[in-house]
């Protein structure tokens, strides 16, 4: 299976920038980073997640829901 590669020109990904990757509302992304499940860098009030934890997240989330199939 290919990697998936997130096309953002930013090695570092705000909030909204994964929201909008990902479609999903600030209190999705905000939850993960608040329980750990992405690993992030909170610079005072705002969340900063390298574009390549991200990928790594990405991929792993998908390697488990085939692995479970």
């Amino acid at each position: 299976m290919e990697r998936i590669r997130v096309d953002v020109p930013k090695e570092w990904l705000s909030v909204v920038d994964i929201c909008e990757y990902m479609d999903v509302s600030t209190f999705v992304v905000t939850r993960m980073l608040r329980n750990g499940h992405l690993p992030a860098v909170k610079f005072g009030r705002e969340w900063r997640v390298a574009r390549s934890d991200f990928e790594d997240y990405l991929n792993q989330r998908r390697d488990s829901a085939v692995r479970s199939r």
